[in-house]
């Protein structure tokens, strides 16, 4: 496999990895936005004397669990290394292999 394809392949990986961080953090944040108007909006039901069972309208997009975001927010941070390690091994060949040539 030529050099320039395991960089290549490298550089995708992790910016695939960038991507996936990217979309946990923001499943993370919407996951806790929910959860805080969750609990105001419990609060502003016990305010009003209503009882917590009664129906409340079902959220438009469905939020995502925190803890399944924290999750892929930690593999995307060990893809992120594998695929560095990944481009600086390249590199380190590549710089080995034109130190052997000159």
């Amino acid at each position: 496999m030529p050099i320039g394809d395991v960089l290549n392949n490298g550089i995708e990986g992790y910016n695939r990895a960038a991507q996936g961080i990217a979309q946990a953090t923001a499943d993370i944040n919407r996951a806790t936005v929910g959860q805080q108007n969750e609990a105001e909006q419990a609060a502003g039901r016990q305010l009003q004397g209503a009882s917590t069972d009664e129906a409340v309208t079902a959220p438009v997009s469905q939020v995502p669990k925190l803890e399944e975001s924290l999750v892929a927010l930690k593999v995307e941070e060990f893809n992120a290394k594998a695929n560095t390690q990944t481009i600086r091994t390249a590199d380190e060949v590549l710089g080995t292999l034109i130190d052997i040539k000159v």
